[in-house]
């Protein structure tokens, strides 16, 4: 998809009963069907996290979450589908030897990575394994905090981030993008992919009075008082030019939610976006909101109420709600430029 921040065209039959078809369960049909073989962890509220440190990451490792990692990837790839590679902007060339994927989530950019890349190296790490039933032989998934010391010995042509908001705080991610840029070869390339929590409308159709005016905000500030910021898309460009990255890059996106937009893309996105919202909302919200919500902790049943408001809003054809992204790619200078 091309780099856009312009206003998106409102298709006027989303108001007919069948112009706004946004049934997740047809969209997560379509999806890879998820193994449900994960890693014991710890249960909180009814959703699996990972099993090391209670304070350490708000998101859930469970089969509802990996089911919403898929389709965001999905999503993703159609966004860039006219692209020459719909998997990565860096120019890494046709036959890179290692190549790193940071927070690999349920595994599936590594494994297409493989497919496309059957002679290179890909690897995976995260906090909890993926149910990966089945992978390419180069390809490779390991659990561990990429925050700890690297014992990888061999330098990486690329090292792939996304969806990571949240997940450190500020010296986190100071750390961990010096570690990778330590850790890639010369010339090596650096690509990281984020989502802005809060929702938008180009067109006044977003009320003040609506659960998605504020939802991005409450959640924000949430994740400051758990000392992990979700703001990783505003941040992430210094960041990376901070640790000495060069030749930087950085496109940004409106991602439509649900099905309003005219265009057939984006229309198609939306539906994509809005099956990806449906399924992560509860993984989004629960930890944050039972741990650091405002005035107060909630319960969770005050999550679920709050919840069904938010889900009721994402199914009206009226609301035609985005959210922004943001894509940032840089190269490690060559040992030329270091000289």
């Amino acid at each position: 998809m091309t780099e856009s921040t312009s206003e998106i065209t409102v298709d006027p039959d989303i108001y007919s009963a069948t112009g706004y078809d946004t049934d997740p369960g047809d969209l997560q049909s379509d999806t890879t069907s998820i193994a449900s073989s994960i890693a014991r962890g710890r249960f909180e509220n009814g959703r699996r996290y990972q099993a090391t440190k209670e304070d350490d990451y708000w998101g859930p490792s469970d089969d509802q979450q990996f089911e919403a990692f898929e389709i965001g990837h999905l999503l993703f790839r159609l966004l860039d589908h006219e692209q020459p590679n719909s998997l990565f902007r860096a120019p890494i060339g046709d036959s890179p030897r290692n190549i790193l994927d940071i927070g690999t989530g349920q595994g599936s950019w590594a494994i297409d990575v493989a497919d496309l890349y059957p002679s290179t190296t890909v690897r995976g790490v995260d906090i909890f394994p993926p149910p990966c039933s089945w992978m390419p032989p180069n390809c490779i998934f390991e659990v561990d905090d990429v925050l700890r010391e690297w014992t990888w010995k061999e330098p990486f042509d690329l090292i792939h981030m996304r969806l990571m908001y949240g997940g450190f705080s500020q010296e986190g991610w100071d750390q961990l993008y010096k570690q990778a840029y330590d850790a890639l070869e010369p010339g090596g390339w650096i690509e990281q992919m984020e989502l802005d929590v809060r929702v938008y409308s180009d067109d006044g159709s977003l009320k003040k009075d609506n659960q998605l005016w504020g939802w991005g905000s409450l959640f924000i500030r949430c994740s400051e008082r758990a000392g992990r910021s979700l703001r990783t898309h505003e941040t992430m460009r210094g960041a990376i030019e901070n640790a000495g990255f060069v030749d930087v890059h950085e496109e940004k996106y409106k991602i439509p939610i649900g099905a309003w937009p005219k265009d057939k893309l984006l229309k198609e996105a939306g539906r994509l976006q809005y099956a990806h919202w449906n399924a992560a909302l509860e993984g989004w919200a629960m930890w944050l909101l039972t741990h650091f919500g405002e005035p107060e902790p909630w319960t969770k049943e005050e999550v679920h109420v709050f919840l069904a408001k938010v889900r009721a809003e994402l199914r009206d054809p009226h609301i035609h709600a985005y959210e922004p992204a943001n894509r940032v790619w840089a190269r490690k200078p060559t040992k030329e430029e270091l000289k």
